[in-house]
């Protein structure tokens, strides 16, 4: 059995006596209870000293940053996890949106301001592997990040207006191999994967969309259906207007067809080879201790078996992706590395 450290009787006295002693030497004049308050501080000091107790934690509501728009598929997902994840914690988790720079304004922003305390988080799009291969940045996608757990992937997919003149993904590509960059698609900003699957798209077929980047989902949504923009690629927020009768879906990205749009096909069933589910999960800046670490993993993994997060991933399509902090870190690793021989074959590697 772990034997727990105690201040014996002999010690307490001692610091007691020790506190009046400094007392009288210094002139000033304690009472009783000053002296036993200061012995019960100094006490609680050595206990804490001598099991390596961490502080309490949290003591506060906790800000996790999601780095699109409201109203997105990655909102509706992490708004309903920060409410059940909070339960599992012990404290509010509150959502601040800080969308722009492809999804990375808001984890970089936390990475160089924000102490690693465990009270600011933030998701983790796939453009932190991406972005750094595209252009200069002042951030390190494995250097500047605490990683805590993986969640979820998207559903990606290509929408038109529900009176567009394309019927099938195939009308959509004959068109823009015809009618080179005449055919707008808008996307959630420049190194998102809604931008890299349509840049793949193009190269694999030989047509030339007109790439029209936004924050996030509500810009692309309200461009498509204003008549600004011809096709929308994004993750599943285009869902309540495919359902409402407002756009039509064209193609979807996953490896087998989705079970909300299974009359959707996919890009790799239609013989073009593009997969893409861009998982994601939740970070901290660099530095934090590994008990509170630990303590925000497992209320993360208990609030992502919850039953009622799961009925959330089925409601947006999204698959179930694990990680446990080490492992999603061996990911991360991974993926900066393999992401670079995409941007290299799309030819949007920064110049040297």
């Amino acid at each position: 059995m772990k034997h727990t450290p105690v201040i014996q009787g002999h010690q307490f006295k001692q610091s007691r006596r020790q506190i009046l002693g400094q007392a009288l030497n210094t002139g000033l004049v304690l009472s009783t209870a000053s002296i036993s308050a200061g012995a019960m501080a100094l006490g609680a000091g050595m206990v804490q000293a001598q099991t390596g107790a961490a502080p309490a934690y949290p003591t506060k509501p906790v800000n996790l940053i999601v780095p699109w728009p409201p109203g997105g598929s990655t909102d509706r997902h992490l708004r309903k996890f920060a409410e059940i994840a909070g339960k599992y914690l012990g404290q509010t988790i509150v959502v601040e949106n800080k969308p722009g720079a492809g999804g990375m304004l808001g984890p970089s922003t936390m990475a160089a301001t924000a102490k690693p305390d465990g009270y600011t988080l933030a998701q983790l799009p796939m453009s932190a592997f991406r972005i750094p291969h595209m252009q200069a940045v002042s951030w390190d996608p494995i250097r500047d990040f605490t990683y805590i757990i993986g969640l979820t992937g998207y559903t990606f997919g290509i929408t038109v207006r529900a009176d567009s003149r394309f019927k099938t993904i195939q009308e959509m590509v004959d068109f823009a191999k015809a009618n080179p960059e005449k055919l707008s698609v808008g996307n959630t900003g420049t190194g998102t994967t809604p931008h890299l699957v349509i840049e793949e798209l193009g190269m694999r077929t030989g047509a030339r969309f007109l790439h029209v980047p936004f924050k996030g989902n509500s810009e692309n949504t309200l461009a498509l259906l204003g008549g600004h923009t011809d096709a929308l690629s994004d993750a599943t927020g285009w869902g309540p207007n495919v359902d409402a009768g407002k756009m039509r879906l064209l193609m979807t990205f996953g490896e087998r067809r989705t079970k909300r749009w299974a009359y959707a096909p996919t890009a790799k069933e239609l013989g073009y080879g593009i997969v893409s589910n861009s998982p994601y999960g939740i970070v901290a800046p660099k530095g934090m201790d590994a008990r509170i670490q630990k303590h925000l993993h497992d209320a993360f993994r208990k609030a992502l078996d919850d039953p009622e997060h799961m009925k959330m991933l089925d409601t947006l399509d999204q698959e179930y992706w694990y990680k446990n902090s080490e492992d999603y870190l061996s990911w991360a690793k991974q993926t900066l590395e393999a992401e670079r021989k995409l941007i290299e074959a799309l030819g949007l590697l920064k110049k040297a």
